[in-house]
């Protein structure tokens, strides 16, 4: 990974804390380490989902719009108070719930972790990597959806 891609990961796995880093540790039958690494995977995958889709005719429009709303919108919420509201609705939201499930089954594959397992994981994961994606977009104003997710768009 890149330098900016894992700082997008380290961002990620700052805003889902100790508590919920042990409650997905707990939820995979895991220690932290294993737990990191899930996130590690799942986050990988989440951001060449949301590269991919954007890539895509038929859902580049959504995904620049997503970007849109999210750098226009109001200063996020951090932390714990965040995980409602974002994930309660908005087309950031959206787009970012509608590539879970297919991330958590490809995550699954590849560590040979319970699909179940990983598709709850991924559930915790949606509304943190959405607060740092809002919250990166906010301070940014602008550039694309690979200034976001660090590393550039590919």
């Amino acid at each position: 990974m890149s330098e900016r891609s894992d700082s997008f990961r380290d961002e990620v796995l700052a805003e889902l804390g100790e508590d919920r880093l042990a409650e997905i540790a707990a939820l995979a039958g895991t220690d932290t380490a294993g737990a990191r690494a899930l996130v590690d995977g799942s986050v990988a995958e989440l951001s060449g989902s949301l590269r991919q889709a954007a890539a895509e005719p038929g859902s580049a429009a959504d995904v620049k719009a997503a970007v849109d709303e999210a750098a226009s919108a109001a200063p996020p919420l951090q932390g714990v108070a965040a995980f409602g509201g974002l994930a309660a609705g908005g087309l950031p939201a959206g787009v970012l719930g509608r590539l879970a499930k297919p991330a958590a089954s490809a995550v699954a594959r590849r560590t040979g972790l319970p699909p179940a397992t990983v598709n709850r994981a991924v559930d915790l994961l949606v509304p943190v990597v959405l607060a740092v994606l809002t919250r990166r977009a906010a301070a940014k104003k602008g550039g694309g959806l690979g200034d976001l997710l660090g590393g550039g768009k590919k």
